[in-house]
């Protein structure tokens, strides 16, 4: 079952203010508490819901991605770019991300104290247990060919994580959107360390490492690919079967095709995160001209060379330059 809109569990407009969305969830949060409604499940569901949605929306990096890509941005928690940390293999590297982010964990625990407060009638929140420390973060470098990271996959990693004081190799399967990114990070969470048995697990954050292609290369959503031609194609046109991300396309070379003329391919490229459309495919002319040609050739060409015309842009520069050199003499 699909999950409801953040902003409507909590009733407030997507433009809401952070103060807007703790006051929403402070209201919520005493109406619905499972010791104010006991053994009532409708109420512990709807209690989790608003928290889970306050949990999102009043952390700033995690509601940037919730308003981008929706619950699969809040649940992956892609990050931005950041470097790389080498090789494919096992991951289980300690203190890089030092855990939940203080302030926003101050803040929910400054909500509830009040919650509990008017609850346990301000006893100061009676009763609560205190947390046990997070255990740490880890992460790990998934290397993709260029052709997963557009379409998306799932992979199986292996990594050490400690649990209950001991090492144990875990083994999780990792969902990768189509469109993921070069050192874009996936959080798995409660996947990390624990520092203590049965304590709070720390996250696991699977880096993106995307392989060279061949042919291809990336920029932004768009794939380009350089298409060399020989000289005479360039003059004459031609037609060219090239590989696209997901098949093959043919492209039509119309006569007197410069070097470094584009053709667009729409809808070619990367998909969007979040699945808004996709990007093109930019195939580039390369006029590949010999180094050597036979002797059979050479005639050929200075035959053509005396029968042909100046070409409009040499034109244009024998006129321009001829007036610059006539005022240097």
């Amino acid at each position: 079952m699909s999950k409801k809109d953040f902003y409507s569990l909590l009733g407030v407009a997507r433009t809401a203010t952070p103060e807007e969305i703790k006051k929403a969830y402070r209201k919520l949060a005493l109406q619905f508490h499972p010791d104010k409604n006991p053994g009532d499940k409708k109420s512990e569901e709807k209690f989790k819901e608003i928290s889970e949605a306050y949990d999102t929306l009043s952390d700033e990096k995690k509601r940037e991605m919730y308003d981008q890509f929706g619950h699969a941005g809040a649940q992956a928690g892609f990050g931005g770019a950041g470097g790389p940390f080498g090789g494919g293999g096992f991951g289980g590297f300690r203190g890089g991300f030092g855990g939940d982010e203080p302030g926003n964990q101050d803040q929910f625990q400054d909500v509830f104290g009040d919650v509990f407060s008017e609850i346990f009638g301000g006893r100061g929140g009676a009763g609560r247990q205190r947390r046990s420390q997070k255990g740490a973060d880890l992460r790990y470098t998934l290397s993709l060919t260029f052709e997963e990271a557009a379409l998306g996959c799932e992979k199986l990693i292996h990594f050490v994580r400690q649990r209950a004081g001991r090492e144990e190799t875990a083994k999780l399967s990792v969902t990768v959107p189509a469109g993921v990114k070069e050192n874009q990070k996936l959080k798995l969470a409660n996947e990390g360390d624990t520092s203590a048995p049965n304590g709070p697990a720390g996250d696991l954050y699977v880096i993106i490492n995307v392989q060279e292609h061949p042919l291809f290369r990336r920029d932004d959503n768009d794939v380009v690919m350089d298409l060399p031609i020989s000289y005479v194609h360039a003059l004459l046109g031609t037609q060219v079967e090239i590989p696209t991300l997901t098949g093959k396309a043919m492209i039509r070379v119309p006569a007197g095709t410069h070097s470094g003329q584009a053709f667009r391919l729409k809808g070619k490229g990367f998909p969007k995160l979040g699945g808004f459309g996709s990007g093109d495919m930019l195939v580039k002319v390369l006029v590949d001209i010999p180094s050597q040609i036979s002797k059979e050739q050479k005639e050929l060409i200075e035959k053509l060379a005396e029968s042909s015309d100046d070409t409009p842009m040499v034109k244009t520069f024998k006129e321009k330059s001829a007036q610059i050199l006539r005022l240097r003499k």
